[in-house]
This record gives C-alpha cells, structure tokens and sequence, in this order.
C-alpha cells in the first residue's frame, strides 16, 4: 500500500504540474483573443482612414478587403475559442480527476484503495489533459491585413495586402550567456531581400519554460538591429531566466515574433544585512557607510544601567547567573566594539561565486571577505580562524595586506578601485582580483566545514557591494592555472572547524 501511495503521490504532482501549464496556457489563449480582437480594432481603423481619402474609387475595393479581415477575425477567434473550450474542459476533468486521487488518499481499506487507485491510473492514461497542444492554433496578428495606399493611389486595381516576413528563428546553440552579456543569434526561415531591420524583445523571470502571461514583467524592446544577432551587456543577473523573441519588420510593417526562449541566468545575488551590522554602520542595501554618532545615546543608556547600583567589587554569584554563552552569529547580534562590521544576508553553502566592492576615495579602512556564521559579536575579520578577508587601511601608515587566523599578508602592489571576489565553497577557495583586470590578488586556500556568508568591514568611509555578477571568463581561466600564489599563500592556509 505503501507503494501505490507513492505511485499516487507522483500523479497527484503530475496532474498539479500539468493543471499548472493547461492553466498557463488558457491565459495565453485568453490574452491572444484580445489581442485579435485590439489589433483587429486597430487594422480596420487604419483600413477606414485609408478608405476614405480613395472613397470614390475604392467602395467595392473596401467591402471586400473588410470582409477578409472580418473573416480572417473570425476565423482565428473561432480556432482560438474552441481551443479554448478544449483546454477549460480538460482542466476541469482533469481537477475533478485531482479531487478524486486526493480523497482515495484518506482511503484505509486495502482493497478499496488498490481499486480506486487502479481507476485513476486507468483515467489518467486516457486523460484528455495529456493530449492536448499547448501551442494556439493561430496568432492574435493582424499585422498582414494592413494597409497603406499612398502609392498604390496609381495602381487602384492591383491592390493587395502587405507582405509581412515571417517569423525569425532563435537559434539556441549560438546564444551565449557570460560576463554578464548575453549574445542572441536567429536566422530567417527563407531568404527575404526585403527585410529592413528586427527587433528583439526581452525580460526577466524566474520560470523556465514557456513565458507566462500573468505575473510578469513587461518586455523590454531593442529596435532597429541590422544583424541577426545582439548582444545585451552590463546586465544584472537578478532573475534566475530571461526570455528572448524577435521579429523581422520591412519598411512598412512588423513580422510575427519568433518562438521565445528562455536562457538561464543565474548568479548570486544578496545584499547587507541590516540587522547584523555595526551601530556605526548605516546600512542599505547595496551600500554602507561608517557613522561615528550611529548608536551612541543606546550605548550610554545601556552602560548606565549596567553600572547603576554596581559594588567595586563584583558578586561571584551574580556573575555566574548573568553571564551569557556566545551566541551563534544566527540570532543575528548587532557587531559591537571595534568591529565594524555587517554580513551578507544569504549563506553559501555550495558553488562558484562571484561579487564585488568600491570604497569611496577617502576610505580609511575597510575589509572584505567571508565568514562562518558563528563569527563572534566582537570579533573582527581576518583575526579569527572563521573569517577571511583582504584588509586596506590609509590612515596613518597605509597598509594592503591578506588576513585569516590572525595573521597577515603584506600585498606588494597598488590597491586597485574596485575589487572582485571570487568564492568556491566546494573546492576551498577564496580569491580576490582586480576588477577592472582581472590581476589574482591573493588567494586563501581553505576546506569549508560549515556555511559561510560574505563579510564587510567599514571605518573613516563607505563601500558600495555589486552583485549578480557570474564569475567572469577571465577569473574562470585563471582559476583553471592558478595554483595558489606559492608559500606567500599557503602561509595563511588552514581549515577551520
């Protein structure tokens, strides 16, 4: 029995997954039928506007290119309606179908349910959900009943209407998604000389597959592309998709739109926890900055009650029971003391990743690098052997140097504006570069036991974080070479618990 559950377990998840696209795709249906309906608006207007200026000449001309798009309306409507009708009727045999399998599941008796769930499977097998298409039969385009008649004036007889290109075709193994650019590439299924320009359209989701309707950004549109490829750069990868179409235009209209893809655009993605962070620290998202007067009339407040009533000389046992264990870097305390620090508010806990940091120009000291979540309250990064991190100060004597355990790294070279880290939890390795060219800076090489956040420590300035950034191809290969910078990195190699 036991089994036959985890059978009718899986086709409950099938038939919620399938509901789920037939849903999908009634939307789509939904939204194409209006959009026969507004573009069928729109041609006959344009159609009448141009009628009548030629009235006099054109009124057995008008009737009958009317009663082509009437047709052609209707004929797509009536397609797309029964459609329509098919799709809502399977999605509700389908859900009475999913009602069904979900109360044989409080079903006690043996046999009765061995039964029961035998008929499912039978009625699943014929389901009509499963037969479906889940591509619309037709289009809610117009665009091939519009007209313009401003040199067809001459040639009254000979009118027709316009000549649309057809549909390019994305071809998915010339798309390329890295550095965060992605290059879309597509090709026109005949040769066609009267092609003008394409345009391609794209946004941002977290659904693989076919685009939805509903619960979606709005495309955004690149016009006027000579070539039959572009490439998109400088994007954050915010969104674990994107989806792309195109269309060809001539000099006077618009094409049908490709069939969309969607390419995968994954990175990581976090921001400053506010609620770990410094009380000298202000803190927004994407942006920090040291404030000598953050926090300071709740520390006085808090000191003044810890010494009111206090004796010189401490009671052993009230020590003991007020005394505090160390509390997991979970229940996010606020850092304090001379640690001026703030988290991410993601964990890593696998992969390759990548993010990076500016400092404003009169920064005085700052630290970037990562830690385990159990860094202490008061502890600072790169003096403990949970926390790493690549250390510049400008204050007094300038120093640049690698920090782990304590111990220090003096970097021989400039500090550069911008800085990369790059992390493989998997592999135990933290690096830092030079955004802008990509120089190794240093590398940590370390066996990560438990999940680590990114760390951040600010003093005398502020730093902006830039993330959704893939590793880029120039510190992928440079990992592939490198193999630690040699005894000046492996002196701050370790493994922590």
């Amino acid at each position: 029995m036991d089994t036959q559950k985890e059978a009718l377990q899986r086709i409950i998840a099938t038939l919620a997954n399938k509901n789920d696209e037939i849903q999908n795709f009634i939307d789509t249906l939904n939204h194409r039928l209006k959009g026969v309906q507004a573009n069928s608006a729109k041609v006959l207007s344009e159609l009448d506007e141009e009628f009548d200026s030629l009235y006099s000449l054109l009124d057995e001309m008008k009737e009958s290119m009317t009663n082509s798009i009437k047709q052609e309306q209707a004929h797509k409507m009536q397609a797309l309606q029964n459609q329509l009708t098919q799709c809502t009727n399977a999605l509700e045999n389908s859900e009475e179908l999913l009602e069904f399998a979900s109360r044989t599941m409080d079903i006690k008796e043996p046999e009765e349910f061995t039964k029961a769930a035998r008929q499912i499977k039978d009625r699943v097998t014929m389901a009509a959900a499963f037969r479906l298409s889940l591509k619309p039969k037709t289009s809610d385009n117009m665009t091939h009943l519009m007209v313009d008649f401003s040199q067809e004036r001459q040639m009254i007889q000979t009118l027709k209407f316009l000549p649309v290109p057809k549909a390019p075709e994305i071809d998915l193994t010339d798309c390329i998604v890295a550095d965060n650019c992605v290059s879309v590439a597509w090709r026109m299924p005949d040769e066609d000389n009267k092609i003008d320009h394409y345009v391609m359209e794209y946004r941002k989701t977290h659904y693989d597959g076919l685009p939805r309707v509903k619960d979606e950004r709005c495309w955004e549109q690149i016009d006027h592309i000579k070539a039959t490829e572009y490439t998109l750069s400088g994007l954050k990868f915010d969104s674990k998709y994107m989806n792309f179409r195109v269309r060809a235009c001539n000099k006077a209209v618009a094409g049908e739109y490709s069939d969309p893809v969607t390419l995968e655009t994954k990175a990581l993605t976090f921001a400053f926890d506010s609620m770990s962070s410094h009380l000298n620290l202000k803190v927004e998202d994407s942006y920090i900055e040291w404030d000598p007067t953050g926090g300071k009339s709740q520390e006085n407040k808090v000191k003044g009650k810890e010494n009111k009533g206090r004796s010189g000389t401490p009671s052993p046992k009230r020590t003991s029971v007020t005394a505090r264990p160390a509390m997991m870097r979970g229940s996010r305390d606020r850092f304090t003391g001379e640690s001026y620090t703030v988290l991410g508010d993601t964990t890593i806990e696998s992969g390759q990743h990548y993010w990076e940091v500016k400092a404003q120009k009169d920064c005085k000291s700052y630290s970037v690098g990562i830690s385990y979540k159990s860094i202490g309250k008061f502890d600072q990064l790169g003096k403990t052997n949970t926390s790493w991190c690549l250390h510049v100060n400008n204050w007094l004597q300038a120093a640049f140097a690698a920090k782990h355990n304590n111990k220090a790294k003096a970097l021989e070279m400039p500090v550069p504006d911008r800085i990369g880290i790059y992390c493989d939890f998997d592999g135990g390795q933290l690096s830092f570069y030079n955004a802008n060219t990509k120089q190794l800076l240093y590398s940590f090489k370390s066996k990560f036991t438990q999940p680590i956040v990114p760390g951040f420590m600010v003093w005398c300035g502020g730093i902006t974080l830039y993330t959704g950034l893939q590793v880029p191809s120039a510190v992928k290969t440079l990992q592939k070479s490198e193999n630690g910078m040699g005894g000046s990195s492996n002196s701050l190699t370790s493994v922590a618990q």
